[in-house]
């Protein structure tokens, strides 16, 4: 009898919250491990936009999102099998270790937590133990105990004052039963810069290589690499990649900037997969997109910080124009409203965008707008028919002034609450504020 085939071995990186140092040792671990020659396969585990590219270049492997509320099982089999010929694998949660949402989507609630138990990956638990010593080891305890079915690797103590806080912080971990993998101390130099989306991007980060190597050495310093390595377990190999996304077009022109580049690393990977041609292009360099497209894509990104060179952008704005005369345009979210007619920024001024739709956004007013997203399309979009049911996310700061043109979806939270967030179709363009992740099976 032949033995099952597995993935490379892997652990899950997580927290009892945001904002205690998971991305700092997740970059760490990345850089560290790819130092001592190994294959290192990054993951995200749900919907973020932004990690996958620091991932990246930690660890010089694609980084991708596995995400238990939008993926089927099929999809999940195929993004994990990118890490074929890779040593390990290391995977990011986000948030809190079990923070979902309230109701399941395609087979969970999108917690770190079932990605964990799904792939078989234990968790490697990072905990902020600033302001406490034993007690950090309640907490701990908790969230080894919430789901014993959960593997648990061990802890990783961040932001240690002292050598006697770490004594006691560790006695506890003892009592409790918790292997100690690291102890990092307390540095306020090695958080990453960050806005109103969470981090700056990566292509935005003044020196990214020099922060990595520092992350690296940190950890090299403080955490036990070799405890990390056999704690890492495997978990039984996926299907093959037809079942990832199938491109909406085969000559695809994307706009790839500091202004447009929200697209999840899996669609881009199943587009080029199955032989699609992706022709990039920088709105902000003023740049039109290929003439030969057969569609243009305007991922999501930050437009409001760049409002005025878009809207000076003649030669972008005017190829965009002569595209949508006769060949699809989609926009999301940032791209949805830089095809829209005006963007007003938080200081009030209105910026002249693309006018194919009638959108007008403003961030006079921040409001925040973030979640899961179903979509059931009442309109073609590039790639699925009208009626075809959609999983996304979306995640901005920006209000609805006016939104005149035809709505392209019935959009529902994961709670099934209906939003005002439709979307629009006009003529040969479409715009969404959910970021797409996959079509629905259910």
């Amino acid at each position: 009898m032949t033995e099952a085939m597995t993935n490379p071995p892997g652990l899950l990186i997580s927290a009892p919250s945001s904002g205690t140092g998971k991305t700092t040792v997740m970059l760490g671990l990345l850089r560290a491990l790819a130092e001592d020659g190994l294959a290192v396969q990054p993951f995200k585990s749900g919907p973020d936009y932004i990690d996958p590219a620091f991932h990246s270049a930690a660890a010089g492997r694609a980084s991708f999102n596995l995400d238990s509320w939008a993926m089927s099982e099929p999809l999940l089999g195929a993004i994990s099998a990118k890490a074929d010929g890779a040593d390990i694998v290391v995977a990011e949660g986000s948030m809190g270790l079990f923070d979902g949402v309230a109701k399941p989507g395609e087979l969970g609630r999108g917690s770190s937590a079932e990605t964990a138990l799904r792939m078989g990956w234990p968790v490697v638990l990072v905990l902020d133990v600033g302001g406490q010593a034993q007690s950090a080891a309640a907490t701990a305890l908790g969230f080894r105990m919430y789901n014993p079915d959960l593997p648990f690797a061990g802890v990783i103590l961040n932001r240690c004052a002292s050598p006697r806080h770490e004594r006691l912080t560790r006695l506890g971990m003892e009592r409790a039963g918790l292997p100690v993998l690291g102890v990092l101390p307390r540095r306020g130099d090695l958080t990453l810069p960050e806005r109103h989306l969470g981090l700056i991007q990566a292509v935005e980060h003044p020196d990214l290589e020099t922060a990595i190597a520092g992350y690296a050495a940190f950890l090299r310093e403080h955490v036990d690499l070799e405890a990390i390595r056999l704690a890492a377990s495997s978990s039984p190999k996926g299907p093959s990649s037809v079942a990832l996304p199938r491109p909406p077009a085969q000559r695809i022109a994307l706009a790839q900037d500091a202004a447009f580049s929200f697209t999840y690393p899996h669609l881009l990977e199943g587009w080029r997969a199955a032989g699609a041609e992706i022709l990039p292009f920088s709105p902000l360099a003023d740049e039109a997109p290929a003439a030969d497209a057969d569609l243009v894509w305007l991922p999501g990104g930050y437009p409001e910080l760049h409002a005025g060179t878009l809207a000076a952008a003649e030669t972008f704005l005017n190829g965009l124009r002569k595209h949508a005369e006769t060949r699809t345009v989609h926009g999301e979210c940032g791209g949805y409203m830089a095809l829209g007619d005006v963007l007003i920024d938080k200081d009030g001024t209105r910026h002249k965008m693309a006018g194919l739709l009638g959108l007008v956004t403003s961030y006079e007013k921040r409001k925040f707008n973030l979640g899961y997203r179903k979509a059931h399309l009442t309109a073609p979009m590039p790639g699925f028919d009208s009626g075809t049911a959609l999983r996304g996310h979306e995640f901005h700061y920006s209000s609805i002034i006016e939104q005149p043109d035809a709505p392209l979806a019935r959009v529902f939270d994961a709670e099934g609450a209906e939003g005002p967030q439709t979307g629009s179709v006009r003529g040969n363009v479409t715009g969404t504020f959910f970021h797409l992740i996959a079509e629905a099976s259910q």
